[in-house]
């Protein structure tokens, strides 16, 4: 581990290496500083420190601190991550990673579904971008291409992996027909401004948890528009708003049975105000609140306002 000793909101530093110091956890928060895998504006290895900005009452939640990775040796890296999320799943914490750059998704995946089984995860994946691309640079490992490397080895299934938010001119032809040959489901921009969110998401969820035993939650904040995360490597005009995210997110986690959360693409070189990290930090929030209420017994529509500040 490296870095700075604080934690995200202040909550007790584990230790990945010796599984007591987490064991009977509910949440463990990772950080991967990895950006080695860019093909634009890099910075995103500073993004797990920036949304551990500074507790909670119903969730055992603990910091593992940062992976040691290395933006330079992609398979080692991303074998090291790999690693650390397996070990978290296995003693029944969910884990939520902080990236680091969407590379990352790849391992974070993996990981949980060597603890619930190859193809018993689903994917909820909140991006601008697709990220099914074949390679990039001559690299199989790269923020392009986490999507297409998880289906292909089985650890999720291209039939129960959702997109949201998909916009711009990329990916190219091939790689469209090869996105429909997996069966994957991309809720783009105009789609969701036509139906509505909320209906994308009624569609999603119920694809997610069909025939399937657990979520995994993937959020790139390059799906919301710039003008509000503008901290980030491959910003893409025409997004969701940081409103929207939030509400989706919180959905996400109540509604869905998440056994594991990645935020990326958080660059503080390129945030101005720490807009971009506040959100990133918020998303997790999100989640976590979200998970404590499906946890406890009080019913809750997700998309109403909490009457009793909670």
């Amino acid at each position: 581990m490296y870095g700075p000793d604080i934690t995200f909101l202040g909550v007790r530093r584990c230790d990945l290496t010796n599984v007591d110091t987490y064991a009977g956890a509910d949440v463990v928060i990772v950080g991967a500083p990895f950006d080695g895998g860019t093909s634009y504006r890099a910075g995103a290895r500073f993004g797990p420190m920036a949304m551990r900005v500074d507790a909670l009452r119903d969730l055992i939640v603990l910091d593992a601190g940062d992976v040691e990775m290395y933006s330079g040796d992609a398979v080692r890296s991303i074998a090291a991550l790999e690693q650390a999320v397996a070990a978290v799943a296995a003693q029944g914490a969910i884990p939520i990673v902080l990236g680091g750059d969407h590379t990352i998704a790849l391992p974070d995946a993996t990981g949980v579904a060597r603890h619930l089984g190859f193809g018993r995860v689903s994917l909820v994946h909140f991006d601008a971008h697709a990220d099914t691309g074949e390679s990039a640079f001559g690299s199989l490992y790269g923020h392009g291409q986490p999507m297409r490397r998880l289906i292909e080895s089985g650890a999720v299934r291209g039939d129960r992996f959702l997109q949201i938010g998909l916009r711009g001119y990329w990916p190219e032809p091939p790689t469209l027909e090869w996105m429909a040959g997996q069966r994957m489901r991309s809720y783009e921009m105009t789609e969701i401004v036509a139906r509505g969110l909320d209906a994308c998401l009624d569609e999603a969820f119920a694809i997610a948890v069909d025939d399937c035993d657990g979520v995994f939650l993937s959020i790139d904040v390059d799906v919301v528009d710039p003008g509000m995360a503008p901290g980030t490597g491959t910003p893409e005009p025409g997004g969701l708003t940081a409103r929207q995210l939030l509400d989706a997110v919180r959905r996400c986690a109540y509604e869905l049975p998440v056994v594991g959360v990645d935020v990326v693409e958080v660059a503080p070189p390129y945030d101005h105000a720490d807009i971009t990290a506040l959100l990133g930090n918020r998303v997790v929030l999100e989640v976590l609140s979200a998970i404590a209420r499906r946890r406890g017994d009080v019913p809750w529509d997700p998309r109403q306002p909490l009457l009793d500040g909670r």
